[in-house]
Parts: structure tokens; C-alpha cells; sequence
């Protein structure tokens, strides 16, 4: 029987740096994928298939371009789902090979079975053909992601009613889509749809989504869903979805009903702990399937079994997956932990998209933190003149007393990478002069850093000006009120309101 060092179970983001992790401190590596192919639902059927429909939506509709050539304007006149699916199957097997690549390059060993625990040190691995092996370890990793939920009562048949896992192997673009859940998932495919022009109805038993996020972007965001066209059904039950002929059925509890001839089901996702066999190892799962873990080590109930990514719960990203794995590895083999920063960031790929990092308004106000928000409207950017970028804003929140940055958040044209300048400046303790004081590339979008800074820089001298007008007498007369920063020639001053 052989013995590995760490066997890791699940190849997705946490799993397979981990994999990469162990076998670089010169450890024997086992990776035990159920599915087919390396990757996990990161690659399959998650976030790279997500991100690549949407590029590809982005490209063929023109989107980008139709503020300067209007709304009719196509890239391509007939957009089919085999243009779809022709490039995304082309981003898959580049991802899988890289995967293996790096696999083979590490010496890392792997066997695509399903796995299940025979004691805390012993696996038994089947694989499709029905054979069986059993393995010892002295750790192990459980990295085996999510799935979509599928009710009973939603009519799944793989064409017109979808999850999300098939939804990326769309056999035709509809007219009229309904997405029940409007989660991260569900908001991004909503908005990648309507960007096709096609109809979308977005559907919620909740009264607000995606409460994670600054809820002034949400606004910002939630208008320009309206403008598009979109029709958001929020706080509404689903009595009953049914087939009609062509079309798809749905019943909300109002009595109300929408036809379209898709329906994408995207509420709520389930572990894949099933068949694991958790308890003969002595682990235990929450009520809603995960795997409590120590956070800082990501060690189980069982001090050499670790668990990471979806798995475990919020937040869930692929990001934040890969450093759990990181950090598992390093803990399982007595390894300096890298050290866990202070704020991370969080993406969501819609269209438009919403990134942001550190604390939102409301959790400010909560804290109870004096503050004072810069913000700029990406249109205020010559780039974004440029680019015929007309929505979306970038927001910045300081604190009054030591000028830190404490929360960055974007809504607009490339909102995911734009962030990471707000991460760097929030994890290095950096405040409100780093923007004032310091030079941006222009014209570019990250521009509007400088421009948020300077605006909030006017805002909390603003009162400091005020103080210096009080009679005489009063102390406030004496503080010093800082003067303005010294850049007349940078043309993002002159769009700074006084």
C-alpha cells in the first residue's frame, strides 16, 4: 500500500496550491480529482468559464464601443452559442494543460477517482472503470469545492432549464432569460445576458442583494441594470415553475408570472462532502455541509487533515482559495505561514464590473470611525472620454483622524484591476497624501485614485478652513489649516469641485 506525504483531495484553486506548495518542500504529492480532467469547478464550469463568457459577450456585441456608434452597434451582426463555446473551450484546454504542466513539472502525482475515508490516515479511491485502491497519508488537504443546488420542484432538463454548471454548455441564445437567484452567480450571467440584448429578469426572495457590497455602488449598480432593461424582482417567492410549449413558466407568490424561453437556476450552491465518508476520519460538517476549520491554519477537528476553498465557506473566491491552500501546506509540513494580509479583494465579474476592498460606508458608520469619502466618475478620466466610458465611479473612504485609507471601491470598466491600487495603499498603511502627493500615467483610469484622492483631500480641509474663520478666541483659531498641494499641472485638478 503506498503512503504519501500529502494527499490532497479536489484540483481547484486551494487544492492545487497546496499540490504545488508540498511538492516544492520536496514532499511526495498525491491529487485525487473525481472529475475527468484537473481543474475543479474553477476551470470547468466556474470562474474561468464565467469570465470567459463574458469577454467573449463583450467582444462579439460591440458593448465596449456603443456609446460612440449606439445601441444597435454589433460587432458581429449574428452572435450564435457556438461562438461562445468556440472560444471558451480554447481557454479550458489551455488552462487544463498548463495545469498538468505544472503538475508533471513538480513531480506531483494524481488519479482522476472519487475518494472516501477509511480511517483519519487511509483512503479507498474508486475510479469510472469501478476499480479500487486504498492509500495511506500522514496529512491530507479537502479541497472539494461546490455545486449548485437543484431543488425537486425546478424542472432541470439541460436546454431551457439550467444550472449554473450547464449553463456554460448553452445549445442556443434565448430572447428571454429568467434567473432565479440574484447572487454573485446569478447577477453576473444576468448582465452577461442582457449585454446580448437579450431580455433578463432577475428574480429574489431576498429584499436586497449582494449585501456584501458598498451599498452606494449597489445603487449606482442597480441603475444602470434599470437603464439597460433588466427587471429586478426583488423579495418575491417562486410558487411554481413549469413548461408551457416553447417556454418556461414561472409563478412568483403575488400571483404574478414571467415567460421566457430560458431559466437559469442559480440560487444557492451545496458541498460536495457526499460519499466522503467524513466521519470515519473524525471530521464534522456544519449544518449547511462545511468544514469549520482553525482559520489561521486551516486545520480540521483532525490536526493533520486540512480543508480549504468553497468547502469551508465565506468568502468563497478563487483568490482567497488559493492562499487557504498556501497556507495549509506550509502549516502541514512546519513551514513559515506566510503572513495573512490585513484586507483582500473581491471581484464580482458583472457587466458592469464591481470590485472592492477594505470597509464598506455602512461598516464605517457601524465602527463609529470619523470619515470623509473622495470619489470620481470614471467619465471624469480623459481615458474613459477615450475609451466611451460613460457610467460607473470609483469611491474612497478615509479616516479623519490618521487619513488612512480604509475602504476602496469600484463599479465601471475594469473594476477588478483597478482595485489592487486600492489593496497595496490600504495593506501598506498608506492615507489620502499617497494619492495627493503622488503621479499617475495619464490618461489612464487609474487616474481617478488621484482624482477621489484630491477630492477627498478638499473635503477634509474644507473644514479645517472653516475652523480658521471662527472669531478670535475661540482655540480652534490657532490650528494650523494645511495648504493646498502644490500640482497645477495635472489636468485631473481642473475636474475637482471646489
Amino acid at each position: 500500500m503506498t503512503t504519501f506525504d500529502l494527499v490532497v483531495i479536489g484540483s481547484g484553486p486551494a487544492g492545487r496550491r497546496a499540490a504545488v506548495q508540498a511538492a516544492k518542500f520536496g514532499k511526495k504529492v498525491l491529487v485525487v480529482e473525481r472529475g475527468r480532467r484537473l481543474g475543479g469547478v474553477s476551470v470547468h464550469t466556474g470562474t474561468i468559464p464565467s469570465k470567459t463568457l463574458r469577454e467573449t459577450v463583450l467582444n462579439l456585441s460591440g458593448w465596449r464601443e456603443r456609446s460612440f456608434y449606439g445601441q444597435s452597434h454589433r460587432a458581429k451582426e449574428e452572435i450564435s452559442a457556438a461562438d461562445l463555446m468556440s472560444r471558451l473551450h480554447k481557454v479550458l484546454d489551455y488552462e487544463v494543460e498548463v495545469l498538468q504542466h505544472q503538475f508533471l513539472r513538480n513531480g506531483i502525482h494524481r488519479i482522476c477517482a472519487a475518494a472516501r475515508f477509511l480511517s483519519p490516515n487511509k483512503l479507498a479511491l474508486t475510479t469510472d472503470a469501478g476499480e479500487t485502491s486504498e492509500i495511506l497519508f500522514a496529512r491530507a488537504v479537502i479541497a472539494v469545492g461546490t455545486r449548485p443546488s437543484r431543488p425537486d420542484n425546478v424542472p432541470f432538463d439541460g436546454r431551457q432549464v439550467l444550472d449554473s454548471d450547464e449553463i456554460i454548455d448553452i445549445k442556443y441564445l434565448p430572447r428571454a432569460i429568467t434567473v432565479i437567484g440574484a447572487g454573485v452567480i446569478g447577477v453576473e450571467y444576468a448582465t452577461i445576458f442582457s449585454a446580448l440584448d437579450i431580455r433578463v429578469t432577475l428574480i429574489d426572495s431576498r429584499n436586497t442583494y449582494l449585501d456584501f457590497v458598498d451599498r452606494e455602488i449597489i445603487g449606482d449598480f442597480s441603475h444602470q441594470l434599470r437603464d439597460r432593461g433588466i427587471t429586478v424582482r426583488l423579495g418575491c417567492e417562486v410558487k411554481d415553475i413549469r413548461k408551457k410549449g416553447a417556454n418556461i413558466e414561472v409563478t412568483l407568490t403575488d400571483g404574478r408570472q414571467i415567460l421566457s424561453d430560458m431559466l437559469l437556476y442559480a440560487a444557492g450552491r451545496t458541498t460536495n462532502t457526499a460519499g466522503l465518508d467524513l466521519e470515519r476520519a473524525g471530521i464534522h460538517v456544519d449544518e449547511k455541509g462545511r468544514i469549520p476549520v482553525n482559520p489561521q491554519t486551516m486545520q480540521t477537528s483532525q490536526s493533520h487533515i486540512y480543508a480549504a476553498g468553497d468547502i469551508i465557506g465565506f468568502p468563497s473566491l478563487a483568490s482567497t482559495s488559493m492562499e487557504q491552500g498556501r497556507i495549509a501546506a506550509c502549516h502541514a509540513f512546519n513551514m513559515a505561514i506566510p503572513p495573512v494580509p490585513e484586507c483582500f479583494p473581491y471581484g464580482v465579474y458583472t457587466v458592469p464590473e464591481i470590485s472592492f476592498v477594505g470597509l464598506t460606508e455602512e461598516q464605517v458608520q457601524a465602527a463609529g470611525i470619523a470619515y470623509e469619502c473622495g470619489v470620481c466618475r470614471l467619465r471624469e478620466t480623459s481615458r474613459g472620454h477615450i475609451m466611451g466610458v460613460n457610467s460607473g465611479f470609483l469611491k474612497l473612504i478615509f479616516a479623519l483622524k490618521t487619513k488612512r485609507l480604509l475602504g476602496a471601491h469600484i463599479v465601471g470598466e475594469g473594476a477588478t484591476e483597478l482595485i489592487h491600487i486600492g489593496q497595496a495603499v490600504i495593506n501598506l498603511g498608506g492615507t489620502v497624501d499617497y494619492f495627493v502627493n503622488n503621479t499617475f500615467n495619464y490618461p489612464t483610469l487609474a487616474e481617478a485614485y488621484k482624482i477621489a484622492g484630491l477630492d477627498a483631500w478638499n473635503r477634509m480641509n474644507a473644514n479645517a478652513e472653516f475652523v480658521h474663520m471662527t472669531p478670535v478666541g475661540h482655540h480652534e483659531a490657532d490650528q494650523h489649516v494645511p495648504e493646498p498641494p502644490e500640482d497645477r499641472d495635472d489636468p485631473s485638478l481642473e475636474k475637482i469641485p471646489a
